[in-house]
């Protein structure tokens, strides 16, 4: 199934004409209705003669209503441009063209409206030859121009025939695995619930698919499926699609989140692009100007980062990083749009090249431009490459899926990096380990060992830094699971990296050492532990003996055990007394803090503190007054 979408000017007759080619009325707005204008997006659908049934989206002409323009075209096969043949074109008939030539629509139809009130036929083709230079240096040069009347109906069946020529020439939405539906409407059905609306692209979606909505990431199930109120099973690439979801209200939803199956997207709060600014913008691009960002039925407010001058002029092109003040689902090779905010004016477009680069680039880096260019335009194996550098560690699936290609093309490219070395799995003995370049390890390597070694050096009486800590450190913001971050840990221990002991990381060569004055404190510490073994110094009067810094040590090192907030026992003594107190319990069934004190001669402050430990490291296991066994 093939999409459309009108453009042109306002009051040019283009929901009059999609009425008159379906039988559908595309104003559902009682608003609409009484102004006799569209304001916002409306919907409807014809059979071609070949019985192919074509979705149109009819889009608002009004220079206020842009947005929501920008909203319909995105996702469509070809454009049904109207220019009415009283007027001919008007500012929102280039404007329109404008976006339609950024978004790269490659195909399309004009029709000439409202022939019924032009009597001169020189004045027809004087238009007409004013539609063709208009169309010459955009991406609708080729659009045949059909004088119509939706009045009279002169003229429509040959616009009918022009559209299914026009999209007999659009190949098919191919199937990438990974569904995406930009979310155009939202709206709720009495008996069935919430229901959202879209053209889907990049793979189908079946009946009771669990999905997830992007960027909110709230989670789903489809209930149902209709295209044209026709019920599906499946709905295919390229279709105009009515999902009905459970688990949702409308307001969870919002128009530009997209529908999608986990692990595909997630919100992008910064993009890479390849920029083209609009050859008649009013304003030249600044590096850093305030923004509006379009993409599918998306917007958001964002800021520009030239990253190759501090300016571009209208007409020219650039590479620019835009950051955005909320996320949007994209993925690479997308268009959109960029608009001033006020007084509000279109700028340019593009095309995405990394929909989640991981940082804010340095400006005026012909290295970055490169690794762009490589993006923009370079081979499946390059492609698949990048996306495993900028993104790894990444498992396979997700690797294949950040690339625009058929899934034998791109595991045909993943074989070729393996052989090649230019990816790696983290566990080389595993098929299934997540992917990494040799780049993208000495990367994560360099930075592991060097927050290790600025932790030893700021903690020289600490055996190690936390995994925990490594973890948030290492990559901050990170979906890293503990199971990938284990991987990279086991491989930098294989490689003689680091020392991993369970609780905390540290460099192979590291060990504590203390000075001469730290361990006559430590020996006098320990001395009168021994000489007091059951009831030995409080931790209080322990850090009389010796520093914090060192008692710590003492305690991560396991010389002392501490059981509680100012209790401690050094470990041959805490060994002892749990394996006296296991067998108590296995002899008498249970013991008491009563039982405990006359056993070792302590007093109620350590056999207490003592067994609540022992609680809570589920040795023991209190009930009442007594502990048994657990």
């Amino acid at each position: 199934m093939k999409v459309i979408a009108t453009a042109g000017h306002v009051d040019h007759g283009k929901s009059t004409l999609v009425q008159a080619l379906s039988g559908i009325d595309p104003d559902r707005l009682s608003e609409e209705k009484e102004r006799g204008m569209t304001i916002d997006l409306g919907f409807a659908w014809l059979d071609l003669p070949d019985g192919e049934a074509v979705g149109i989206v009819d889009v608002p002409g009004h220079i206020d209503f842009i947005k929501n323009m920008l909203a319909g075209v995105g996702g469509i096969d070809a454009a049904l441009f109207v220019v009415a043949a009283d007027e001919g074109a008007m500012p929102q008939t280039q404007e329109h063209l404008a976006i339609l030539d950024l978004l790269e629509i490659p195909r399309g139809v004009v029709a000439l409206t409202k022939t019924d009130l032009v009597d001169d036929p020189e004045w027809l083709d004087l238009v007409q030859e004013e539609i063709r230079e208009l169309l010459a240096p955009t991406s609708l040069r080729a659009a045949p121009i059909v004088p119509v009347s939706a009045q009279t109906g002169q003229g429509l069946p040959k616009l009918i025939a022009a559209l299914a020529e026009t999209l007999a020439q659009s190949p098919s939405r191919p199937d990438l695995g990974r569904p995406r539906l930009p979310i155009d409407r939202v709206f709720s059905v009495a008996g069935f619930g919430t229901v959202v609306t879209g053209t889907l692209v990049d793979g189908s979606l079946r009946l009771g698919d669990e999905i997830v909505i992007i960027p909110s990431e709230r989670r789903s199930r489809i209930r149902g499926l209709q295209t044209h109120k026709s019920k599906l099973e499946t709905a295919q690439p390229g279709s105009r699609v009515a999902v009905n979801l459970t688990g949702l209200h409308p307001d969870d939803i919002r128009r530009g989140d997209v529908l999608t199956i986990d692990g595909v997207l997630r919100g992008s709060m910064r993009v890479d692009v390849r920029l083209r600014a609009l050859a008649n913008a009013p304003v030249h691009l600044r590096h850093n100007m305030e923004i509006t960002f379009h993409h599918a039925a998306a917007e958001a407010a964002g800021r520009l980062r030239l990253l190759e001058d501090d300016k571009l002029v209208p007409g020219a092109e650039a590479w620019a990083q835009i950051e955005l003040h909320q996320p949007i689902a994209l993925a690479r090779g997308d268009r959109f749009i960029i608009r001033r905010p006020s007084p509000s004016a279109t700028l340019g477009g593009g095309v995405v090249v990394d929909p989640a680069p991981r940082r804010r680039h340095r400006r005026r880096r012909p290295e970055l431009f490169a690794q762009f260019q490589t993006l923009l335009k370079g081979d499946a194996s390059d492609l698949l490459e990048n996306a495993i550098d900028q993104q790894g560690p990444i498992i396979s699936l997700q690797a294949l899926q950040a690339v625009d290609l058929p899934r034998e093309q791109s595991e045909a490219a993943l074989a070729q990096l393996l052989a090649a070395g230019r990816a790696q799995r983290l566990d080389e003995t595993d098929a299934n380990s997540p992917l990494i370049t040799p780049a993208g390890w000495r990367r994560i390597s360099q930075k592991l060992v060097g927050l290790l070694g600025a932790f030893h050096a700021a903690n020289p009486l600490r055996a190690g830094m936390p995994r925990e800590e490594v973890k948030s450190r290492l990559q901050p913001n990170s979906g890293w699971t503990p199971r990938l971050f284990n991987a990279i840990v086991m491989r930098a221990q294989t490689k003689g990296l680091v020392l991993d002991t369970g609780a905390v990381l540290a460099l192979p060569d590291f060990e504590v050492r203390f000075t001469p004055i730290q361990q006559r404190g430590i020996d006098a510490l320990l001395a009168a532990y021994r000489a007091e073994p059951y009831t030995p110094p409080s931790v209080k009067q322990s850090l009389e003996i010796v520093d914090e810094t060192v008692f710590n040590a003492l305690i991560e090192q396991g010389i002392l055990v501490r059981v509680a907030a100012d209790v401690a026992f050094e470990r041959t003594t805490y060994e002892a007394m749990v394996a006296a107190i296991r067998n108590y319990i296995r002899e008498h069934g249970q013991i008491t803090v009563a039982d405990l004190r006359d056993l070792f001669g302590a007093s109620r402050k350590y056999t207490l503190a003592l067994l609540e430990y022992l609680d809570q490291i589920r040795i023991t296991r209190r009930e009442g007054d007594v502990r048994v066994l657990r």
